[in-house]
């Protein structure tokens, strides 16, 4: 199998990522990077720089032969003003989808979005008004897609906290995890959860964070 990846540098990105590397299943992976010096010792992982995530008209052959690709960049809300927030969020995604239907119709494509996604795109907050457009876009091209809305994902591997916030959340995760299975899942979870959707499928094209729980 032949997979491609954008944001394998990210949290959930990376631990699929080893997932790929660990499958005997896998022969190459492509892995799209904004910047060199990422590069795996890995044999089977191809690192391609992009200079523009929002047009792929000069790297299709990237997408051909491709069984299963997993959309993972993401910024988080408030890092960068809201035109560029969209365009990460919506435009970067939805190109990607773009470039894998014509190249590779047939291919999986998985998307990390969030709980609270809003597909009717009325949503005040810019984080689900945006991940509900990028889904209801990507849907439309009729690939065999998958999104996935987490609740909090608690960094199985420490990492420095982007804002207090989530410094707070981190700590609170053990009530948080009382909370429900709909509430939290851990980073190794929902990057498991995305691999086995890639190569198996899915039973559904929205996966809430309980979905997503009972695919592992």
């Amino acid at each position: 199998m032949k997979v491609i990846i954008a944001g394998s540098t990210g949290m959930v990105g990376g631990l699929i990522l080893k997932n790929c590397i660990a499958s005997d299943s896998i022969k190459e992976v492509i892995v799209l990077a904004r910047k060199p010096g990422q590069k795996s010792a890995d044999k089977k992982v191809k690192e391609v720089v992009i200079t523009d995530f929002a047009n792929y008209s000069d790297q299709s052959a990237l997408f051909q032969n491709v069984d299963a690709a997993f959309f993972c960049i993401g910024v988080y809300t408030g890092q960068v003003p809201d035109d560029k927030f969209k365009i990460i969020t919506v435009d970067y995604a939805v190109e990607f989808a773009k470039a894998l239907k014509i190249n590779s119709p047939n291919a999986t494509l998985c998307l990390l979005s969030g709980a609270g996604a809003d597909r009717t795109e009325k949503s005040r907050t810019s984080f689900a008004r945006y991940k509900g457009m990028a889904e209801n876009q990507i849907s439309r091209l009729n690939l065999k897609f998958f999104t996935f809305r987490p609740g909090y994902i608690y960094p199985v591997t420490p990492r420095k906290e982007p804002s207090v916030v989530y410094q707070i959340t981190r700590a609170l995760y053990p009530l948080i995890k009382l909370l429900g299975s709909n509430t939290s899942i851990k980073s190794t979870e929902l990057a498991n959860a995305m691999f086995k959707a890639g190569l198996q499928g899915a039973d559904k094209e929205i996966l809430e964070n309980r979905d997503i729980l009972n695919l592992l």
